[in-house]
């Protein structure tokens, strides 16, 4: 069997980092950043490895190439110098706030770490990223304080909380402890859609709604919010 070590380099390897690079990036390994002409934003993958298994974070950072004495080197989102205009570890971006890490342990299910990862770039990382690269944008895509107040009227209602929320196309898919057989979770939802979708905002154009097995539960398109399913 392989060894928790030889399962995370393939991992990012084969699956990390060709899906990064897939949305943009350069780089491999531990380290990529996306082209911009200005500044460097940087994400840089840190691993610990103890007892059998590898736990590993991934850190973010924004730097004005002007202020890089190194400029055809990137700087490294895991070893902040002072420099950079922004620097976040991956969990201040997303909804469960403070520190995130992903375990890779020997076993069948080895995989869904890497994966997670990887829904976590491309909902969370990558947008916040972006949007520092150009803060004349329209403001954030999808911070964590967004869902604040859908989390607490859900909590009001007895309702489960969102466990996940993903950003990319125009979508904005929310994942939670729901059943399509729930109407206080349907109606809380619903009003939550209405709320990101009534902005005109040309990154939302659909909502959607699924369980924790990534079952499609209700759709909410801009211009419709009444639901489908």
């Amino acid at each position: 069997m392989s060894t928790a070590q030889e399962l995370y380099t393939t991992g990012i390897r084969e699956h990390f980092a060709p899906a990064l690079r897939a949305l943009g990036f350069r780089g491999w390994r531990h380290s990529f950043s996306l082209p911009d002409r200005d500044r460097w934003a940087v994400l840089g993958v840190h691993a610990v490895r103890s007892d059998g298994r590898v736990r590993y974070t991934v850190n973010l950072s924004v730097t004005d190439k002007a202020a890089w004495d190194r400029r055809r080197i990137r700087p490294d989102a895991n070893d902040p110098t002072g420099l950079e205009r922004w620097h976040a570890p991956i969990g201040e971006v997303m909804p469960v706030g403070g520190e995130v890490w992903w375990e890779v342990v020997p076993g069948p299910r080895w995989l869904v770490a890497v994966e997670d990862s990887v829904a976590a770039v491309r909902g969370y990382a990558l947008p916040e990223l972006r949007r520092r690269l150009r803060p004349e944008d329209r403001g954030p895509y999808l911070l964590p304080a967004a869902l604040d107040g859908v989390n607490n009227a859900l909590a009001i209602a007895g309702v489960a909380r969102i466990q996940r929320a993903e950003l990319a196309d125009g979508i904005l898919e929310l994942r939670g402890a729901w059943s399509r057989h729930d109407p206080a979770a349907r109606q809380v939802l619903a009003g939550a859609a209405r709320g990101f979708l009534s902005a005109r905002d040309h990154r939302f154009r659909l909502v959607r709604v699924l369980d924790t097995l990534d079952r499609p539960l209700w759709e909410f398109p801009a211009g419709n919010q009444d639901g489908a399913g």
